[in-house]
């Protein structure tokens, strides 16, 4: 099976990368903007042409889009992950090549959701920002697009590569600087959100079998669980060996909730409040991923702790 490859170098796509290597069927071509590559192209500024051109000479069976921006301003999203994909599909309806296309979709497409509720892909989707709605954007061009195609809707992917702008990236980077620096105190918004946190390899994984199946439309690709940012930031302090305190920015003023080694012995009133959701998803999120089970036979398997195991290890390197 010839599959290209679109986003090789990013945090998913490397993983998508490395497990597609490992299959002795797939015959794999990276096309993306760095210089390690296979085909040098840029989604958000090169045009459908050019891609079809391409497309027609490597013939793929399966295109799988792995990039996409998560930061930046509205203009700066939409070119990467809403005008990006209307080339890809725009490109593979003029393609003789009759690829079937997965494209990666995110959780930040659904939006806040009620506390306790577990969303499925039937939900109507209300983003809370404008990385979510480049996303949902995008989706919704690849299902109007007529193609063979599916969207995986990946929660909160965690593990190794972890960037640094995510959650659980921001509390590990905090946590190492605040043990160089001897820091006995660390201070971290946002702890009071739950998240459907995925390690990166599942994730890949289950990309690998979207490609070999013929699933179609939406599919959630989660753990199933929802956990709280506290709870993941005491595990990634065993896992560290980290014994100070924890100081929550976003706690109301005058209140410390440590969760981590002892309290301070008087409150902080002069700590910054902090968004504690940035991603435009609430309190909570928690996917139903049934339908993966369903439809592509895949199961997470890697537990949050050893993400974190992992994603410290790296942190660790820095340190």
């Amino acid at each position: 099976m010839r599959v290209l490859l679109i986003g090789a170098n990013g945090f998913l796509g490397r993983y998508v990368a490395d497990r597609l290597l490992a299959d002795p069927a797939v015959q794999l071509t990276a096309l993306g903007r760095g210089d390690d590559a296979d085909v040098r192209f840029d989604l958000a500024s090169g045009s459908p042409g050019a891609l079809t051109r391409f497309l027609d000479a490597v013939h793929p069976g399966v295109v799988i889009n792995c990039a996409g921006a998560i930061r930046g301003g509205a203009r700066e999203l939409t070119r990467h992950n809403t005008v990006a994909v209307a080339t890809v599909c725009e490109a593979m309806r003029r393609s003789a090549c009759h690829a079937r296309l997965v494209q990666i979709g995110c959780g930040a497409e659904y939006g806040p959701s009620q506390p306790g509720s577990c969303t499925a892909e039937d939900a109507v989707p209300r983003p809370g920002g404008p990385y979510g709605v480049s996303k949902l954007a995008g989706t919704e061009l690849v299902l109007g697009s007529g193609l063979d195609a599916v969207v995986l809707r990946v929660f909160s992917p965690a593990g190794p590569g972890t960037p640094a702008g995510s959650p659980l990236g921001r509390l590990a980077e905090a946590m190492r600087r605040a043990m160089q620096s001897g820091d006995g105190e660390l201070k971290v918004g946002g702890l009071g959100i739950q998240r459907d946190f995925i390690d990166v390899r599942d994730v890949a994984r289950a990309v690998h079998a979207a490609s070999l199946s013929a699933a179609q439309g939406v599919i959630n690709i989660g753990s199933g669980r929802a956990v709280r940012l506290r709870d993941a930031a005491a595990v990634l302090a065993r896992v560290a060996g980290y014994g100070g305190a924890l100081h929550e920015l976003d706690s109301p003023p005058g209140i410390v909730r440590p969760s981590i080694g002892h309290p301070r012995s008087e409150p902080d009133h002069t700590a910054p409040a902090a968004n504690p959701y940035p991603d435009g998803c609430g309190s909570w999120q928690q996917a139903d991923v049934r339908t993966a089970r369903d439809r592509l036979g895949w199961r997470p398997r890697i537990h949050l702790e050893e993400s974190l195991a992992d994603i410290w290890m790296e942190a660790a390197c820095r340190i």
